[in-house]
This record gives structure tokens, sequence and C-alpha cells, in this order.
């Protein structure tokens, strides 16, 4: 039985399709076959679905549903742009998208984070992607990324809340954001930018105003994410 490495690539859909299943039980991953046509999965490996606890009607019944369903949408926020531009992607560039995604399996429902790998499975006679497979192997928790991984998706998600915030802040309030985070009293900095310091301090007030800073660690915390410091 010839394996999906063996096919040719322009092998039908099916006959991919049945290359995948016939070694599902061997691979260490998930792996998931979306129709991006009609958006709905046409096809998961059984370990998925039993991680999942769904059927493979089910999930073709859900839709653009599954997402909600069974994603974080604060981390894929991050990977969909991604996967768009993949497909929007011309043949010849044959794109691959890697990413951390976080689950919720059955039965807790507790998110689970994996790393996933998505690329096209499958094109019509004009080239256009019909199809896209995506690999998702869990990442145990106790391993050392995971918490690396929240802290980065931590720092990814507050930058995205709070980008309008800093794109409002002046030139000067951020030269002066910076200098607060790294401990200057108002005196300092009314020496090192050359202001008075009543206005120093009322550039203090309204920073942490606009930032929502209530102590120290809010005013570094912000300045480094935006790496004033």
């Amino acid at each position: 039985m010839s394996t999906y490495s063996e096919l040719p690539q322009n092998a039908g859909f099916e006959d991919k399709l049945q290359a995948l299943q016939a070694i599902e039980h061997e691979l260490p991953a998930v792996f998931i076959v979306m129709n991006v046509e009609q958006g709905f999965v046409e096809y998961m490996s059984r370990k998925g679905r039993q991680q999942l606890d769904v059927t493979l009607e089910e999930l073709k019944a859900m839709g653009t549903a599954y997402f909600d369903t069974y994603f974080n949408p604060h981390d894929a926020a991050d990977y969909i742009p991604k996967i768009t531009a993949m497909l929007a992607a011309p043949q010849e560039e044959d794109l691959t998208v890697s990413f951390f995604q976080q689950v919720r399996l059955a039965p807790s429902r507790d998110w689970v984070w994996h790393l996933s790998t998505t690329r096209v499975f499958m094109r019509n006679a004009a080239g256009i992607p019909t199809h896209a497979i995506t690999c998702a192997i869990p990442i145990d928790p106790l391993h050392h990324v995971t918490s690396k991984v929240n802290r980065l998706l931590e720092e990814n998600n507050f930058l995205r809340r709070n980008q309008h915030i800093y794109a409002a802040l002046t030139k000067r309030e951020k030269e002066i954001l910076r200098l607060m985070a790294l401990g200057f009293s108002s005196g300092e900095i009314a020496e090192k930018v050359h202001i008075s310091e009543k206005t120093a301090v009322t550039h203090r007030r309204n920073i942490k105003s606009k930032i929502g800073a209530q102590s120290g660690y809010d005013l570094t915390s912000f300045a480094q994410a935006f790496d004033l410091i």
C-alpha cells in the first residue's frame, strides 16, 4: 500500500486521504484535513476525535464553529492570519505555517498546548487550495517550553490590548515613561529632558493615567513590553 509521501502531486483527494488513514495509528500526531472552500473539517484522525470526544459527522456539521468550540481565540488571533496568507500565496512557494495553539480536550475541557503545522493538502485545477492539512502534537504540561510559551503569548496578548494606548503616547511621554520605569524621580527626569520639575510631575501623572499604571511594577511591565527598557 502506498504511503502519503509516495503519492504523486496530482493524486486525487480520496487517494491522499486513504494513504493517511492507512498509517494514522502509527503517527504520534493528530492530523486534521480542513475543507477551506466550504469551511468545515473534512477529516480528523481517530486519535483526535477521541481526544475531543466527537464524531466526524459532528465535526463536519459544526462548520466554522469548530474553531470557536475547541480553540482559544487569544492565540488563534496570531496564527489565523498566517494561515490565511499561506493559502493565498502562489503555489510555487509551497509554504508551511507552524504555531502553538491551545485546544480544549474532553472530558476535562481544560486547555492543552499543542504544536501544530499547517500546509496546503489539495488544490483544484486552477491551483487554488481546496483543502489544508494540520498536524498537531500535544506538549507535555510539565515540559519547560510550556511555561515559556505561556509567557510569550501573555506578552503578545498584552501588546495587542495596549497597542492603541502606546500609539497614543507622544514622543516625550514615551521618553519620560522609560525614565519612570528605570526608577528616576521627577527632579531627575526634569534635569535629563530639560523641563521643569512641575512639568515632569504633570507628565508622570498623565502617563500613569493613560496606561492605567497603579504601581512601579505596572510602569516597568508596560515599558518592557514595548521595548522602552
